[in-house]
């Protein structure tokens, strides 16, 4: 039976040795090892954004943050795997047809996992009954443990953009693709469809915040729901150089002449501990309004509340970025070696280039904030003119 009342963050929390202890061995496998895949299907994380009518937790916006965090704390590879399948997993139980639900989410003990990417559209051609999807799409996020992709494509005739819930096949993965510097324990591969049909009640609005079941969370829509797993992740990831800094300082380690006794060092740890902490406060606050709204009937997040979650997914990327230059610079031959630090400094790169971060969107909310987009409001990751 799935649990609707679970405590996620203190879960989370609990099974931090977990992910420590098979954090060096994520990256020897190019996926989570199989302990944390059962850890993370035991804990309920896979349905943290599941409809409760599903079986599903459907956390507040800032408990999201905070779970992802927690995870992120212990090992990236694992919190970013959570956050891209509870995302997919999540707005499929809460978006797809009533006919498709009994075909993804079978019963059972356990939700499944739908993972993969919807940012790169390729070509869905309609046919009777559904659509034949062809493409390459790169960077399938923890596709590897994943029972159904998760895919964006787009019908060349009507122009529609739909999220296509696929069933996975591992004939789709290009095994060689994932050549990266960080994140490489997440089971993520490139992956290739050539028309593979999906049934049409397997296909949902790319674009929709309006949920055929499930409660006041869905109406954030799907791109604030990787808002969310983003900031958390760079919360986790900020917190935890911090954290490892501060050891080598009370260690007498760190670059030559101990940085426990470099007056400018310590100056520079509290100005960074600030700005963390501030940027971390000002993404709850943020999304602390977006839950009154939501909890008081608003039927959708304001333009402007887009605005902001965007701005405070981006600061917050940034400031736990520049955690990272300073732990770099202080932490010196300390981090070129197999390591903590090492490991998360590579991870923590790699997350600062999602599209979610990019300037394209921070010019967007920008604009925006500045009044110089009246009459315009966010689809997806930028803004568009309001329709006449």
């Amino acid at each position: 039976m799935h649990s609707t009342t679970r405590d996620l963050v203190a879960e989370a929390q609990r099974i931090q040795p977990l992910l420590m202890q098979h954090s060096d061995a994520h990256e020897e496998l190019n996926a989570l090892h199989p302990e944390v895949v059962e850890a993370i299907h035991a804990g309920g994380f896979v349905g943290m954004w599941v409809p409760k009518p599903l079986g599903g937790l459907e956390l507040s916006p800032r408990e999201s943050i905070d779970t992802v965090a927690a995870l992120a704390y212990a090992d990236p590879a694992t919190a970013w795997v959570t956050m891209a399948s509870a995302l997919a997993t999540g707005t499929g139980g809460a978006y797809l047809e009533e006919s498709a639900v009994p075909k993804v989410f079978q019963p059972g003990e356990r939700f499944p996992i739908i993972a993969g990417q919807g940012t790169r559209l390729q070509t869905a051609k309609k046919v009777d009954g559904g659509f034949e999807l062809t493409g390459d799409w790169f960077f399938g996020s923890g596709l590897k443990h994943a029972d159904w992709i998760h895919t964006a494509a787009q019908d060349p005739e009507s122009g529609k953009m739909y999220i296509f819930v696929v069933a996975n096949k591992p004939e789709y993965w290009d095994e060689s693709s994932w050549d990266v510097m960080g994140l490489i324990g997440t089971g993520s591969v490139d992956y290739h469809l050539k028309d593979v049909f999906v049934p049409e009640d397997q296909a949902y609005d790319l674009f929709t915040e309006t949920a055929l079941r499930g409660g006041d969370i869905f109406r954030i829509g799907t791109i604030q729901f990787a808002l969310l797993g983003h900031t958390g992740f760079a919360i986790g990831v900020g917190r935890r150089l911090l954290d490892e800094l501060l050891k080598l300082a009370q260690a007498g380690k760190g670059r030559p002449g101990q940085i426990a006794n470099d007056g400018a060092f310590l100056e520079e740890y509290a100005r960074q501990e600030a700005r963390f902490r501030g940027a971390r406060a000002w993404a709850m606050e943020v999304w602390a309004e977006i839950e009154e709204s939501l909890a008081n009937g608003a039927t959708e997040v304001s333009t402007r509340q887009k605005t902001l979650v965007r701005i405070a997914t981006n600061n917050l990327t940034f400031t736990a970025y520049d955690v990272m230059n300073f732990v770099i610079k202080s932490a010196a031959t300390q981090v070129i070696r197999p390591g903590v630090l090492n490991h998360f400094i590579r991870d923590m790169i790699v997350g600062s280039t999602h599209v979610t971060s990019s300037q394209p969107v921070l010019r967007d909310a920008g604009r925006e904030l500045a009044g110089l987009a009246p009459n315009e409001h966010w689809v997806f990751l930028g803004l568009v003119p309001d329709e006449a």
